[in-house]
């Protein structure tokens, strides 16, 4: 996804062929937004006989995703969303399951055991109101502008 940072119009430069072959291949994994099933990390704490464990800061890791029982990936960080109430994660997976709505579990560590959890794959941003995207000439119009 930084194909937007190379020009190869520009002229010649070292290993300009490869990157040429790369970017006309496409890439083979995706960045993608992660929803883990709450009540299933629920049901693993309790299993464990512990309350579940919220991160109190983002962690940065790499954690294995899976799709269809192998693994596709890795999430590279995640929070609790104290705005969202939902455990959000960031993952590079293979581009086969980078589908907005795809069913993938990720691990976590409950307990000093490593146990799945399922995750979905939703578009991103996570939050995105419709405030920010609004011109300020519209924002003024809604509040009776002036």
């Amino acid at each position: 996804g930084l194909g937007w940072t190379v020009k190869l119009a520009r002229g010649p430069f070292l290993g300009e062929a490869a990157v040429a072959a790369d970017m006309a291949r496409g890439p083979a994994r995706e960045t993608v937004g992660l929803v883990l099933d709450w009540e299933g990390i629920e049901r693993l704490y309790e299993a464990r006989g512990v309350p579940p464990e919220l991160p109190a800061t983002a962690w940065r890791g790499g954690e294995p995703v899976y799709g269809a029982g192998r693994w596709v990936g890795r999430a590279t960080s995640g929070t609790w969303s104290p705005t969202l109430k939902k455990y959000l994660a960031i993952a590079l997976v293979e581009k086969g399951s980078a589908a907005i709505g795809t069913e993938l579990e990720m691990e976590l560590t409950v307990e000093f055991r490593r146990e799945r959890v399922r995750a979905t794959v939703v578009e991103r941003p996570f939050f995105d109101p419709a405030r920010k995207r609004e011109t300020p000439e519209a924002a003024t119009a809604a509040v009776g502008g002036a």
